[in-house]
C-alpha cells in the first residue's frame, strides 16, 4: 500500500466517522461520546500527515 492510498483511506474513515456521528441521537450522554469519537477517528488521517510530513 503506497502513500497515496493509506491517505485516502484515512480521509475516507474520517468522512465515515463524521456521518456516523451525526446520526447519532441528541442526548447528554450521546453528546459526551460523539466529542470523544469525532476527535479519535479524525486524528487518524492528521496524525499520518503530519509523520509524512516529517
Amino acid at each position: 500500500m503506497n502513500a497515496d492510498e493509506f491517505k485516502n483511506r484515512t480521509k475516507t474513515f474520517a468522512i465515515r466517522v463524521i456521518r456516523l456521528v451525526e446520526a447519532l441521537p441528541k442526548s447528554q450522554t450521546a453528546s459526551v461520546i460523539k466529542n470523544q469519537l469525532l476527535r479519535c477517528g479524525t486524528s487518524v488521517g492528521a496524525n499520518y500527515r503530519a509523520a509524512c510530513r516529517a
